[in-house]
C-alpha cells in the first residue's frame, strides 16, 4: 500500500497486491465506503494471478479530507493521478455504484495503452437524478433526503443504508449478516462528511452518456435487478446501449450489494469476461 499526491496536495491512498508483472485490476469503490469493499474480490483476482489495486477516492477511507474536487472530473483525475504512478498497462477497471460512474469518466479520457477492460457493476451511468431528458431517473428529493439524513446524524444513517436497501436486508427472508453492516459502517464513519455530502450530487446528477459513447474498449454491464439503490431500468440496459462494445449481464433478484451478498455468483463472471 501506499500513497500519491495530487497535484492540489491532496493524498491518495492505495492498496496494491500481488506481481508487478501480471495485468492489472483496479477497483473503484462505492459512496461513501473505501478501497476496503473489495477485499473479497481482490483477494479472488489475487489467487488467480493477477495484479490488484483499489485506491481511497478523496475524502473517503484513508484518502486526504480535500476542501474541493468532490466532483468526477477530479475523481477521474485522480485515478489517472495513481494509474500514472504505478505505470500500469492494459488495467482492467472495475467500478461498483458511484465507482462506476468514476470508472466511465476515467476511461473515456485514459491515455492509449491503460486500459484493457472496463466493468461497472450496480452503477450510476447514464444518469441517476430525473429530468426532461431522463424522465425514468429518481426524483432530486430521494438525494435531498440523503443530504438532509447525512446532516442530522450521518452516523445512524450509515447503519439504516446498509441495514435497508443496499444489500436488499429489507426484503423477507433475507440473511442479514450484522458483520456486513457493520463493516459498511466502519468505512463510511472513517471518511469526511463535507466528501460525502457533497458526492451526493457527484453521483446523482452527473450526466455520463458522453462518456460511455467515447468509450471503445470491451465493457461488461452488470447490475442486480433488485437494486434499490441505483433503480435497474434507467441504468444498466441504457449504459449498454450506449457504449460502442457493452454487454449486459443481468442478475435476477439481486441486490445493490451483490458484490458482497453473492460473490460466488458475481466473481467468476468477472474472471471470465476479464480473461476472455
Amino acid at each position: 500500500m501506499g500513497t500519491v499526491t495530487t497535484q492540489d496536495g491532496t493524498s491518495i491512498f492505495y492498496k496494491d497486491w500481488g506481481p508487478r508483472d501480471a495485468q492489472p485490476i483496479v477497483f473503484h469503490h462505492g459512496w461513501p465506503l473505501s478501497g476496503d469493499d473489495w477485499d473479497n474480490q481482490m483477494l479472488f483476482f489475487l489467487e488467480h494471478g493477477y495484479r490488484v489495486i483499489a485506491h481511497d477516492r478523496r475524502g473517503h477511507g484513508r484518502s486526504g479530507q480535500s476542501a474541493t474536487g468532490h466532483e468526477m472530473d477530479t475523481y477521474a483525475a485522480d485515478v489517472a493521478a495513481v494509474t500514472d504512478a504505478l505505470d500500469l498497462r492494459e488495467a482492467v477497471h472495475i467500478g461498483h455504484s458511484t465507482g462506476g460512474g468514476e470508472v466511465a469518466r476515467y476511461v473515456a479520457r485514459a491515455q492509449q495503452g491503460r486500459v484493457a477492460k472496463a466493468v461497472l457493476v450496480g452503477a450510476v451511468p447514464p444518469v441517476m437524478v430525473k429530468s426532461d431528458a431522463n424522465p425514468g431517473g429518481l426524483p432530486i428529493e430521494v438525494f435531498d433526503g440523503f443530504r438532509a439524513s447525512l446532516v442530522a446524524n450521518r452516523a445512524q444513517f450509515y447503519i439504516d443504508v446498509p441495514a435497508g436497501p443496499f444489500y436488499g436486508y429489507n426484503r423477507p427472508g433475507a440473511e442479514v449478516s450484522q458483520g456486513v453492516i457493520d463493516n459498511w459502517w466502519r468505512q463510511g464513519m472513517s471518511g469526511a462528511a463535507n466528501a460525502h455530502y457533497h458526492c451526493i450530487k457527484a453521483f446523482s446528477e452527473t450526466d455520463f452518456t458522453e462518456d460511455l459513447k467515447q468509450i471503445t474498449v470491451p465493457v461488461l454491464v452488470a447490475h442486480g435487478t433488485d437494486d434499490q439503490i441505483v433503480p435497474y431500468d434507467d441504468s444498466a440496459p441504457l449504459s449498454a446501449k450506449l457504449l460502442r462494445n457493452g454487454r449486459l449481464k443481468s442478475y435476477e433478484g439481486l441486490p445493490h450489494g451483490m458484490l458482497t451478498t453473492h460473490p460466488d455468483t458475481v466473481n467468476p463472471d468477472l474472471l471470465a469476461f476479464v480473461k476472455e
